[in-house]
């Protein structure tokens, strides 16, 4: 009984090399994507939102696929996810409060001659 759960749990771990090479397509497709955005020309903040959007989907799929995050307890997925994502949120937070700070003192102190 004992070896055929330790063999139920061994063919648990391997996934499908179709997943893998579906991941490897998705990865190409999205950085031809990205590259694209530079050889049509699209300029301003549409270039870099498209490029950043790009580059966290091809991050997330290498995470969740290639480093087996997909299949990892919630718990841990959390711990290794939620850091990053309050590091974004609170550099977002700091943008926002220089920006307000420059204007506050433009206002107050006028432009510079």
């Amino acid at each position: 009984m004992s070896e055929m759960t330790a063999h139920t749990q061994t063919a648990q771990q391997h996934h499908p090399i179709r997943l893998y090479l579906l991941v490897w397509g998705l990865l190409f497709v999205l950085s031809a994507f990205s590259y694209m955005v530079d050889y049509i020309g699209i300029q301003g903040y549409l270039r870099w939102s498209l490029i950043l959007l790009f580059m966290m989907l091809k991050a997330g799929l290498i995470v969740a696929v290639f480093m087996h995050m997909a299949w990892e307890r919630l718990a841990l997925v959390y711990a290794i996810l939620l850091p990053p994502a309050a590091v974004l949120a609170f550099t977002a937070l700091m943008v926002s409060e220089a920006n307000h700070t420059i204007l506050t003192r433009l206002a107050f102190f006028g432009t510079a001659p």
